[in-house]
């Protein structure tokens, strides 16, 4: 009697087992197979005088679909995934203005899209069709409010290969869904949170001129300014190359440049330089107005004026230099021909362009109109013939820099320390050559080139760069190589822009069995259970047992009686 009962024991053990087993499957069924894991960026989400703007949800659970959408489809729970290259803009600019709901959006950049792009898809020519893409795209992007996650991620096989089966599936009316599968895009994180006190670092360097003896005046002063932050749809993509890394490269190039020369007493200036590499450049130089405020009264007023590096990488060998007052003033015309004698024997074009400041108006078009409001002469060098827009045009996904224009760069380094170092030495007449090719004071292309690359892949939007972030460590470090007088102005970004964290995330790619299959299986696994269990019963116990399982026990009225 023992021996059965333990037997029956072993015998309720194996299926409670084997009914473990069997759930545990249909749970795994239930969930899906990992297809891939993609790395995304999330667009960026900001308020600007408290209207939001970008994207407003980070969290994505929902079947894919791919683009062109399905005519008068329901996309509410679907994830559209979008090779950029593909992208027809006319349709989502649609999409999107008519405030119509997506489960959320995935854009596909290609792994490069820049203008030495070659490859079998049209070469140049493709990579130029794909960047004023991206740039028409993200324009669209960070104007709009969009009430769904919206992610960047970049092209690879797996990703192409899940994103061919999606459109297999789509040509086909298979769209995935629950009761049909397909694959399903999963991004886990927490909820955006606002960033809390926003903060720009503004970096001042100051190389002291030579005073003669017995004079007790201060000298002149010029400075050198760039403003090296950016702004773009995907805060973790923002590294922009030529807005305005150019500039701020450029101008250690000419702090190092200079470093050199006033070290010897013999050939330092009677100018004082001032260097500032400043923050908050996107949002109407809000770091400009602050460190300009915050320089002693003596210094500010000794500036005789300022040079402003903004995007001086041009592809076809012509620049801007942009003013506050008219042409005619006699500061200007001095500076448009000191600059341009210079520029003509680097075979560059310089025009001069006016644009006067309206005091009432809050935007701040260049960042020499900063200056301008302190009554401090100053110029913008750029490429831009026009203001840009508030928030473009400042190093965004588009801005990826390419090796054709780092000669534009060594070019406009050598263009602005020779026009000061003409000013500054005037007496050696007009037509000295400082900077010479060939000479120990030459432009370093190697030293310009390492930059340039530190900033190709350095994302430094200012509200997500902590105080102790490695790249203003390394910039203050390098201008502290040079320049004995270094110090970093902390600030807090103007209170019109709030800004919103959850840059970036892990994206989990699940192909996804249809419910049909499921219910097939789980049929299947109960009635193998089902016969299973009869089996057991049947040979540990017999038929007689198996049929009292199922036999309904009699009522508790009966069994009273």
């Amino acid at each position: 009697m023992a021996g059965r009962k333990g037997r029956e024991g072993q015998m309720l053990e194996s299926v409670y087992s084997v009914l473990a087993l069997v759930f545990i499957l249909v749970a795994c069924v239930e969930l899906y197979d990992a297809a891939t894991v993609l790395d995304v960026y999330r667009l960026i989400q900001y308020d600007l005088a408290g209207v939001p703007f970008g994207s407003r949800f980070a969290n994505l659970n929902h079947h894919a679909g791919s683009f062109p959408f399905r005519s008068g489809a329901d996309l509410s729970r679907t994830v559209v995934v979008i090779p950029v290259r593909e992208l027809n803009m006319t349709i989502l600019q649609e999409y999107i203005t008519q405030k119509q709901r997506l489960g959320g959006l995935l854009l596909l950049l290609p792994q490069k899209f820049s203008f030495e792009h070659r490859g079998e898809n049209g070469g140049q020519t493709y990579g130029k069709h794909v960047m004023q893409k991206v740039a028409e795209l993200e324009k669209l992007l960070i104007h709009a409010n969009l009430p769904y996650p919206v992610y960047f991620g970049f092209e690879d096989d797996k990703i192409d290969e899940v994103l061919a089966d999606i459109k297999k599936n789509d040509a086909t009316d298979q769209h995935s869904t629950a009761t049909i599968g397909g694959y399903k895009f999963v991004v886990s994180t927490p909820e955006p949170k606002k960033v809390s006190s926003a903060i720009i670092a503004n970096i001042q360097g100051w190389l002291p001129g030579l005073k003669a003896d017995g004079d007790v005046n201060q000298l002149p002063t010029i400075a050198i300014v760039a403003s090296y932050d950016t702004f773009g749809a995907a805060p973790a993509l923002s590294v922009g190359s030529d807005s305005n890394g150019g500039g701020v490269v450029a101008l250690l190039e000419i702090a190092r440049l200079f470093s050199r020369l006033y070290s010897n007493p013999k050939t330092r200036g009677r100018y004082n330089l001032l260097f500032g590499l400043t923050s908050g450049g996107p949002y109407n130089y809000n770091g400009t107005l602050k460190w300009l405020r915050s320089l002693d009264h003596r210094v500010r007023e000794s500036i005789d004026y300022a040079v402003c590096l903004n995007s001086i990488a041009p592809s076809e060998n012509e620049l801007w230099m942009h003013v506050s007052k008219p042409p005619e003033n006699v500061h200007i015309k001095h500076l448009f021909e000191g600059f341009s004698n210079v520029a003509k024997d680097l075979g560059v074009n310089i025009n001069l362009k006016h644009k006067k400041i309206n005091i009432s108006d809050a935007r701040v078009a260049w960042e020499h109109e900063q200056f301008s409001r302190l009554r401090v002469t100053a110029i913008t060098l750029s490429e831009l013939s026009v203001p840009p827009e508030l928030l473009d045009s400042t190093g965004g996904l588009y801005d990826k820099g390419h090796f054709g224009d780092r000669t534009a760069v060594f070019r406009s380094a050598k263009l602005v320390a020779e026009s000061l170092a003409r000013h500054i030495y005037a007496p050696l007449g007009k037509n000295v050559q400082i900077f010479a090719d060939g000479s120990s004071l030459a432009v370093n292309p190697s030293y310009i080139n390492s930059w340039l690359d530190l900033f190709s892949r350095t994302p430094r939007m200012a509200p997500f760069l902590s105080k102790n972030d490695p790249f203003i460590t390394a910039l203050k470090r390098e201008l502290a190589e040079h320049i004995a007088e270094v110090h970093v102005q902390y600030e807090l970004l103007d209170g019109m822009f709030s800004f919103y964290d959850s840059t970036r995330a892990r994206l989990n790619v699940y192909q996804v069995a249809s419910v049909t299959f499921d219910l097939l299986l789980l049929l299947a696994l109960g009635s193998y259970l089902i016969l299973l269990f009869s089996s057991l019963v049947i040979v540990t116990r017999g038929v007689d047992d198996l049929i009292g399982i199922f036999r309904r026990p009699p009522s508790r009225k009966f069994k009273t009686a």
